[in-house]
């Protein structure tokens, strides 16, 4: 009687905790090409000519690219129902572009600290605790 009540009694726990963990957001709205439209102090018209943008597009699984003027960006990354998103892998191509490196490199320095998302409509916001954001715009949005 009692192996049978804790065998019931760890598959009632398990459950339990498997229900407590965020649960990851099913393929859809945040899967596609996003241009980016504000990021710390770099401008607009800079971000659009550099053609700032991350791509969520899966190209396998959990793994997508990211550009900011230079160098092909990847990373992997985990999107959560309940808002959170979590950043990691992160890696990328090493040519040098003149003008164009503080950009990559703030980029590539604040994305794994990048904990919550909020999509609205065509537009994507990516934010950590320390209050930086990055916010995006769907590429296939006119």
């Amino acid at each position: 009687m009692n192996k049978v009540f804790s065998v019931l009694l760890g598959i009632v726990f398990s459950l339990a905790l498997q229900s407590c963990s965020p649960q990851k957001l099913p393929p859809g709205e945040f899967q596609r090409q996003w241009m980016m439209v504000a990021y710390k102090d770099y401008s607009k018209a800079f971000l659009t000519e550099s053609k700032a943008q991350i791509d969520l597009s899966p190209v396998k699984s959990t793994q997508y690219g990211a550009f900011m003027g230079c160098n092909r960006m990847f990373l992997s990354a985990d999107f959560f129902k309940n808002g959170t998103v979590k950043f990691s892998d992160a890696g990328s191509t090493m040519m040098y572009c003149e003008g164009r490196m503080d950009l990559e490199s703030d980029f590539a320095k604040d994305l794994p600290t990048m904990t919550k998302y909020k999509i609205e409509g065509h537009n994507l916001t990516l934010s950590n605790d320390k209050g930086i954001e990055m916010k995006f715009i769907a590429a296939d949005w006119d």
